[in-house]
């Protein structure tokens, strides 16, 4: 996948941002930064210059996801590179249930060495059905922290509907929760959570020093909107997430994420962490 360059017009607009992420000077104790799934078509053409014009905007830090996997040696260390000269980190990915498997957990292993990360995330599992298939994702997810805790790094989960909506009565979130380490993140996706009819601060409160990310995704109630809507304009109580995550829930750092929007990628990027650091101080 050839590294190119941002499109002039995307670039001049995040550009124009910047002296507002300059003046704003407002940085959370814990990083806030950008699942980069946010702009997946951004990224598919221009992974170097989206990652540039990303952190521009005023993200400390981003994740990438799938894609990520198919890249040599050569080009993780020239992201690597990049962010160093961005001041910006990747504390985790996102990865396929297949990439944390023993045949692919080294290769998995290197890229994220090479990038400086902290977490391997699982992010999504399509089990057997029912509770039985949960245990094997769990006991998946402690094989893959034991590889992967001997070079410094841990494993992850990132949860999705399906994780929290209830099989024989159970949620197999609390599945994943009760058969893994407790060195194994829960990272949770707050819109998906709240589309399942969950509660994110409940979660938060009953997994003390598990929730070490979060993805930030609003959700809306209305079937029109969903996961399109900007984050702080959805349903979630934001300002009872954060509480909870930084007294107790053990949040290292946030990402934003969003589906789509009415916006285009970067726009949409832009507004989202404007309103975060609005939401974060209140």
């Amino acid at each position: 996948m050839p590294f190119g360059e941002l499109s002039r017009r995307s670039f001049l607009q995040v550009s124009a941002t910047l002296p507002w992420a300059l003046r704003a000077g407002v940085t959370s104790a814990v990083p806030v930064g950008l699942e980069l799934y946010s702009v997946r078509e951004e990224l598919k053409r221009h992974p170097e210059n989206t990652v540039r014009a990303v952190a521009q905007v005023g993200y400390q830090c981003v994740e990438f996801y799938a894609p990520y996997f198919e890249w040599n040696e050569t080009q993780a260390k020239q992201m690597k590179k990049l962010m160093d000269e961005l001041g910006v980190r990747c504390y985790s990915t996102h990865n396929d249930y297949a990439f944390l498997a023993p045949d692919k957990i080294n290769r998995a292993r290197d890229l994220n060495l090479i990038l400086g990360c902290k977490y391997v995330v699982m992010a999504s599992a399509q089990p057997a059905p029912g509770i039985d298939g949960w245990r094997v994702v769990a006991e998946s997810l402690n094989l893959a922290e034991q590889r992967l805790e001997s070079v410094g790094l841990k494993a992850g989960y990132h949860n999705h509907e399906l994780e929290f909506t209830p099989v024989n009565g159970v949620r197999p979130m609390e599945i994943l929760a009760t058969n893994t380490k407790p060195s194994v993140m829960l990272q949770l996706d707050v819109g998906t959570c709240l589309g399942a009819g969950a509660d994110p601060v409940a979660w938060i409160r009953g997994n003390p020093g598990r929730i070490r990310s979060l993805h930030c995704k609003d959700w809306s109630p209305q079937k029109s909107k969903g996961y399109t809507v900007l984050f702080g304009e959805g349903a979630a109580d934001w300002k009872a997430i954060f509480y909870a995550a930084e007294n107790g829930g053990g949040v290292e750092y946030y990402l934003v994420e969003q589906e789509g929007s009415r916006f285009s990628e970067l726009e949409t990027a832009r507004k989202c962490l404007a309103t975060f650091r609005v939401k974060h101080t209140a």
